[in-house]
């Protein structure tokens, strides 16, 4: 194999999509068993389009929601609605990842399911790496790309890792009377929730909070009732809505710290990278943008075009130009919000000020033309 690529989500299945496509050898290490579920807002961005577009991997065909329309509300209900400028399109994780999945295998990536890696050496002496598996298995590859999400064991010796994070994300699949075209975020005392349209007429309703919030209340189910309900349009989806699984998805411990993209010579992409906060609503395009800028790079280093140590500098250039403003920007607005009055004064403004909204929306996404 010329390339192991560490999870099997946006990031991993479409770099290997392209790389596949370049002619090299892939193989895809997913822990889970397509099709499953992720915490995840599940809204993708229109600029990711061209690239899913020049992979043969056109989300069209999967009927997702267009999203066009953006509304925000404070925790006491006021709300402020703006146009998307690129707009973006709604559709489940469950459903895209086993259709990525399903591409890479018909066009020759191997990808192992279930299966768990525990460390990977990089030998410089053969400028080679060695990846081990949960079960002993080891693959030798030429370069190795980790997408495994938000929090894995293989973060335990980042430095990120050591600072405990004090948020938790939560999602559900719901039916509810809804415009399709709308994605709105709706805060509430340290936290905030998304609802917007994915395929087959049902909804992604995903929400961020603290673990403060879940332990003052015990469970879920009685920390929506009493926290997030306190928002009325969110009593109303927490009243009304049908709920499509009996349990809730849940992630403990979401970091939103900064990471490095390049760490003992495995480049990252997605979250694994860099974890953009959920009211910009772009950590999905951020990874398919990173799978292609990894997939270039990884593409001139295979070629023998360029060192080691040269792909790893233009990689982190070439991540920071993309990413790195979005992150800033994001940590900025998730400090505007979450807070009750704070959360209302900047609602309140933002009302006067439209103009401002998509300001800030433009400055945490990208542009539809790579």
């Amino acid at each position: 194999m010329d390339v192991l690529v560490i999870g099997g989500g946006l990031g991993g299945l479409t770099a290997a999509l392209d790389l596949t496509a370049r002619g090299y050898r892939v193989l895809v290490v997913e822990k889970k068993q397509y099709p499953f579920h992720r915490v995840c807002g599940e809204y993708i961005s229109n600029e990711v389009l061209p690239y899913l577009r020049r992979l043969h991997a056109d989300p069209a065909v999967l009927n997702p929601a267009r999203i066009t329309q953006f509304m925000v509300s404070s925790p006491a209900g006021r709300t402020l609605s703006v146009p998307l400028d690129m707009g973006g399109f709604g559709v489940s994780r469950f459903t895209l990842d086993h259709h990525l999945f399903q591409l890479a295998e018909a066009r020759g990536v191997t990808v192992l399911q279930q299966a768990t890696v525990a460390a990977v050496a990089y030998d410089a002496a053969t400028d080679l790496h060695t990846t081990t598996l949960a079960d002993g298995r080891t693959f030798t590859t030429r370069v190795v790309l980790g997408a495994y999400g938000k929090r894995s064991a293989l973060d335990r010796q980042r430095p990120f890792f050591r600072a405990r994070s004090p948020y938790l994300g939560v999602k559900y699949h719901l039916r509810l009377d809804f415009p399709t075209n709308l994605i709105a975020l709706h805060n509430f005392p340290d936290g905030y929730a998304g609802i917007s349209a994915v395929e087959d007429g049902r909804y992604c309703f995903c929400y961020l909070t603290t673990r403060h919030n879940l332990k003052q209340h015990g469970t879920i189910a009685a920390m929506e009732q009493n926290v997030l309900a306190t928002n009325p349009l969110l009593r109303r989806i927490l009243t009304e809505a049908e709920v499509l699984y009996p349990q809730p998805e849940v992630i403990n411990e979401i970091s939103f710290a900064p990471k490095s993209c390049v760490e003992d010579h495995v480049l990252l992409c997605g979250d694994a990278a860099g974890l953009i906060t959920p009211l910009c609503g772009n950590g999905m395009a951020m990874a398919l943008h990173g799978a292609q800028l990894a997939s270039a790079h990884l593409h001139d280093f295979l070629q023998h075009r360029i060192s080691r140590a040269t792909l790893e500098a233009r990689y982190r250039h070439s991540w920071h130009t993309q990413f790195g403003r979005r992150l800033q920007v994001g940590r900025l607005i998730q400090g505007l919000f979450g807070r009750p009055l704070m959360s209302e004064a900047v609602v309140g403004g933002l009302r006067h000020w439209p103009g401002g909204v998509r300001a800030l929306m433009r400055r945490t996404h990208g542009k539809a033309n790579w």
